[in-house]
């Protein structure tokens, strides 16, 4: 659903503070667009001098006089170029660095918001706010100022000129040019909306596309490509549908103008040849109006013209602060305190949790005590909180109710990057960033040397197969490490989390996708990684859990059943069934 459009006045009034730390060269930079109005205004007072001597005697007009005047005006031409030049190169760079700004800005702000954020919004819409929604704003960041600037200076001199040379005329055409700006500013805002539909769209464009590619392999197993093609089109043409409807309006916006631009010229030969007639101006005189009306005109023109790349401009900025205006769910507290010598003891007290979106609670008052270097796992159907109760600890989301401690600190007071930094993650779905083997494993601690990286993939039963690739360790993975194994993805996973030796750990699911060999590899990878570490263990294939030190049962939003396998087999209660239910498929499967 679209956002209603913010008032132009609280997006200039946020976006401003931008324009702090490049104060000096926007006063340079509007210094030389006054420099150039100058240079603009100047001529028409010179051919009107001239035009004046030599109605009244052509004896007063000497070569001398008009050399003079001609090397002023050749000097003005040059302070015109160098001031010209100023403002198209280094207030441009002024733009550009405005834009990069704000992109680092969206960019540090992405890395705060939390995973609901994500959930609900598509990446491309992201990629297109922080990308090419200000790509405008480099334009817009430079020229605001400077051409809104220059049309203050040439109405209020061009107003001036031409009041002294005859205040009638003036007032009559001055007084069509609120009529002008009143009759544009319809068609402005309906530009504005639909420049906003575009950028939405371009958005959902890039999702779409996006989608596509990730998904290109399930498209081509199922020879879907034709499907693909229809939902693509489908997007295309309601895209072309918007444009289509934004330059009508543009169409309308410029021939506004237009109709109002001859009028003026219509009202100056009308008004002005009768007023010659009645010797209430002079030819002179009329001359110079004519070129000073001209120099007006051409400066609402320039304005008009400027009106698209403004919406544009003030588009990107209302996009890139939604963005901005997204709710940090997970932040740190003021009394927030790093943690020091982490012992992994992890207390759940009445925790319930609820998504933002769903009234369903997910957990539902869990109190639970995990003891340091204790190997939990958790069981249960599908649905059933196993994975949001390990979430809760990295505080990738907060509890509803209640409150977790680790080490006898609630985590909400806790630094992020302290929490974050003592809990290591391996899931099912193995995310490698595009780059090398060495890359990926490095970035569990980052500035780890070479001998450190190579000694984290030998614990983790990696090295062996990373020296037979291609490149070693300086291999190129792929996006999404593509080009690699699911066994050898999750090992490089498991890699990188030795490197970065945490206290706790939790193991979601990680070797649920994996065949029965690289299964067997990874799980002698996952014991030794949790020696001496608070591990939980999310699993479905229960055979491999039978060693953990407790298993608790979640089922309906709560722990159902706790205890190890022998107990729990014994009690024949819900995890006896499961076991059961799970061995008889792994049964048939054989």
């Amino acid at each position: 659903m679209e956002k209603n459009t913010m008032k132009t006045s609280v997006l200039l009034k946020r976006f401003v503070p931008y324009y702090g730390k490049y104060k000096g060269i926007l006063v340079m930079d509007l210094i030389c667009a006054a420099l150039t109005t100058l240079c603009e205004l100047i001529l028409p007072l010179i051919l009107r001098y001239l035009t004046d001597l030599g109605m009244q005697d052509l004896s007063l007009l000497t070569v001398r006089m008009i050399l003079h005047i001609g090397m002023l005006y050749f000097g003005l031409r040059v302070v015109d170029g160098a001031a010209s030049f100023y403002m198209a190169y280094t207030g441009h760079v002024m733009g550009a660095a405005i834009e990069t700004d704000m992109r680092k800005d969206a960019f540090t702000h992405l890395q705060k918001l939390s995973d609901h954020y994500y959930s609900n919004t598509k990446v491309g819409q992201i990629m297109s706010r922080i990308t090419s929604d200000l790509f405008d704003v480099t334009e817009f960041a430079h020229h605001c100022p400077e051409e809104f600037f220059i049309a203050f200076v040439k109405a209020v001199a061009s107003f001036l000129i031409l009041a002294r040379i005859n205040l009638l005329l003036t007032v009559i055409i001055f007084v069509m040019i609120p009529v002008m700006a009143v009759s544009c500013t319809y068609f402005n805002l309906k530009v504005r909306a639909a420049f906003k539909r575009q950028r939405n769209h371009v958005g959902e464009l890039n999702a779409r596309i996006e989608d596509n590619l990730l998904g290109n392999k399930v498209v081509r197993a199922f020879a879907n490509e034709e499907i693909e093609l229809e939902k693509f089109d489908r997007d295309n043409q309601e895209f072309l549908k918007i444009k289509r409807h934004t330059y009508k309006y543009m169409a309308a916006f410029q021939n506004t103008v237009r109709m109002f631009d001859g009028l003026m010229y219509l009202v100056v030969i009308i008004a002005g040849g009768i007023f010659m007639i009645q010797k209430w101006i002079m030819p002179a005189d009329l001359v110079a109006y004519t070129l000073y009306v001209t120099t007006l005109l051409a400066t609402i023109r320039r304005i008009i013209e400027f009106a698209e790349q403004f919406q544009r401009g003030m588009t990107g900025i209302e996009r890139f602060l939604e963005l901005m205006d997204a709710t940090i769910d997970i932040f740190d507290e003021e009394d927030a305190v790093a943690l020091e010598e982490v012992q992994g003891e992890i207390r759940f007290r009445h925790v319930s949790f609820a998504y933002p979106d769903d009234p369903m609670p997910v957990l539902s008052d869990i109190d639970l005590t995990i003891h340091p270097g204790e190997k939990v796992a958790l069981v249960g159907p599908s649905g059933g909180g196993k994975t949001t109760l390990c979430n809760l600890i990295p505080r990738f989301y907060d509890p509803t109710k209640g409150e977790i401690l680790l080490d006898g600190q609630d985590i909400r007071h806790v630094k992020l990057k302290s929490l974050r930094g003592s809990v290591g993650v391996v899931q099912q779905d193995v995310y490698l960033f595009s780059g090398s083997v060495y890359e990926n494993i490095a970035y569990g601690r980052p500035g780890a040397d070479r001998e450190q990286v190579i000694e984290a993939a030998k614990l983790a039963g990696a090295h062996e197969f990373i020296s037979e690739l291609k490149d070693g360790y300086d291999t190129y993975v792929g996006e999404r490490g593509v080009k690699l194994s699911g066994g050898q993805k999750q090992r490089i996973s498991i890699a990188r989390v030795f490197l970065k030796a945490p206290k706790v750990l939790l193991l979601d699911e990680a070797t649920a996708a994996l065949d029965n060999e690289s299964e067997h590899l990874v799980s002698e990878s996952l014991d030794k990684l949790a020696k001496g570490r608070t591990t939980l263990t999310i699993a479905h294939r229960l055979t491999t859990i039978q060693g953990a030190d407790r298993i608790l049962v979640l089922s309906g939003n709560q722990i159902v059943e706790e205890g190890n396998h022998k107990a729990l087999m014994q009690k024949k209660g819900i995890y006896y069934q499961l076991y059961q239910s799970v061995r008889k498929g792994e049964e048939d499967d054989s």
